[in-house]
């Protein structure tokens, strides 16, 4: 369940139909509410001015500026300012450009009411949240930055307990939740866990 008091969530999405239905679902959860609502970039920034979310919602191809552009300008004036990406598209150069903007999440739009409530409250909580689509994203940059720092030719693979720290981390969770969870020391946790500092995951609450 959400935190008593109300997550205020801004929506950035051109598509009116789709805010429309996005914004009654968040509206029915009990710890979140819609404040503002923009059809592209710029009028987000606009709105900005005058209203400040708790978390933001953002959609990545929209007209005169889109996700990525309005997040990094958001994030250079306000940079404690919450961002999920919120995309039909799981194309790696999608997701890439907008973790590297700064986002704090990246859900699909087939996401559920149960799985959109639970990454509200992760993000508001300090900690990320990706829809388990992108998990193999991740494996993938994490395996390319473990062969450029080992300069190996061989494929590096994740073995089953980073497979399970990563598959953690995605939705959230801080090391002691993890350790908790896997029956594991924190330290343990620490140390096995390489991809702490890579840098698609240094937003985690750790």
């Amino acid at each position: 369940m959400l935190a008593q008091e109300q997550i205020k969530v801004l929506i950035v999405d051109d598509h009116e139909i789709f805010r429309n239905g996005l914004k009654m679902v968040i509206n029915r959860l009990k710890g979140a509410k819609v404040i503002a609502e923009a059809s592209n970039g710029k009028e987000f920034l606009e709105i900005l001015d005058n209203h400040i979310p708790d978390i933001v919602l953002m959609d990545i191809e929209m007209p005169g500026m889109n996700g990525i552009e309005a997040t990094k300008k958001a994030l250079e004036k306000y940079p404690d300012l919450k961002i999920i990406a919120l995309s039909m598209f799981n194309e790696d150069n999608y997701v890439e450009s907008m973790i590297d903007s700064g986002v704090r999440g990246f859900l699909l739009k087939n996401i559920n009411k149960e799985k959109l409530e639970k990454a509200l409250e992760a993000v508001q909580k300090g900690g990320n949240y990706y829809s388990e689509e992108l998990w193999e994203f991740f494996t993938r940059r994490i395996n390319t930055t473990h062969e450029e720092k080992n300069k190996k030719s061989d494929d590096y693979k994740l073995t089953k307990r980073e497979q399970e720290i990563l598959d953690l981390l995605s939705q959230g969770m801080s090391n002691k939740e993890i350790a908790d969870k896997l029956f594991l020391s924190e330290r343990t946790v620490i140390g096995q866990n390489s991809m702490q500092k890579h840098p698609l995951l240094d937003h985690s609450c750790y």
